[in-house]
């Protein structure tokens, strides 16, 4: 517990942590309450960066948990602070929705046709992906031009099933030019966190991720973050012993981590 007596920031991943589907899951309303109520900030953490921040905010109120649109942090959003740490108003060609594009617009960028080249090339999650789009950002990938990606994840879950990811799109790439992204920000690598500290100016060792996954949530960790393993999503208790990546705390769901944290709490006003 005493992992958690420092923490200024949780960030929060949020299908199997925050809400399955379309439930919230246990606690998470109080555990929001109880960050409010002792002045800690939070932001909500996602791969995704097909959506804005505000389709997210929407659902969270849908499902009974008002945020506003600031507490939303994508892996879209996060790339866009990154470059723009990077190289301010930057062109850039990009592979993704509009959601995304009006993101990288919000920031500053430039974002160009296939008739420039562009400072960056930018592959996100593109549900509105076209063959034109693709053989555009291979030809850019052979000539050089560096390379970044929002996330790496090969799936997205959808009720049901999956529908292909970003992952999926990087693998064509590769098999069509020989080139990975030069940079991936999303979760688990640690350009997210850089952007989070960018964005909130609150130090890595102040930061605490929440999520249900090890391979990306609780990576996170090598970052220099604390990471709470939550066992209603994805993981199973069976799956942690042999896991490479270890998280410093494992809670069943938000409502046992906000006991946790409520004793934290109450220990530190003592």
């Amino acid at each position: 517990m005493e992992q958690l007596a420092n923490i200024r920031l949780f960030l929060l991943d949020m299908d199997g942590t925050v809400f399955l589907g379309d439930k919230l899951l246990p606690g998470a309303v109080e555990f929001i309450e109880l960050l409010n109520a002792n002045n800690i900030e939070y932001l909500f953490l996602t791969n995704n960066s097909s959506k804005h921040r505000g389709q997210y905010a929407a659902k969270l109120a849908r499902l009974g948990l008002p945020v506003s649109e600031d507490k939303i942090f994508t892996s879209g959003e996060a790339t866009a602070v990154y470059l723009h740490k990077a190289k301010p108003g930057a062109k850039i060609y990009l592979v993704g929705t509009p959601a995304l594009e009006d993101e990288f617009r919000s920031h500053g960028f430039t974002l160009v046709d296939e008739s420039e080249t562009p400072d960056y090339a930018v592959l996100g999650f593109d549900t509105t992906l076209t063959y034109r789009k693709l053989w555009r950002l291979c030809d850019l990938a052979r000539a050089g031009v560096p390379y970044i990606a929002t996330h790496p994840d090969f799936n997205c879950p959808i009720e049901g099933g999956f529908m292909p990811d970003i992952g999926a799109m990087m693998a064509l790439v590769e098999a069509s030019t020989g080139r990975r992204p030069d940079v991936i920000v999303g979760k688990p690598h640690h350009p997210i966190i850089e952007a989070v500290v960018e964005r909130t100016g609150t130090p890595v060792e102040q930061i605490c991720m929440v999520g249900d996954r090890l391979y990306t949530d609780i990576a996170l960790g090598e970052a220099g973050i604390t990471t709470v393993l939550v066992l209603s999503g994805e993981t199973q208790p069976r799956d942690i012993p042999g896991a490479l990546h270890q998280p410093d705390l494992v809670r069943q769901h938000l409502a046992e981590l906000g006991m946790t944290f409520r004793q934290v709490v109450s220990n530190v006003n003592v």
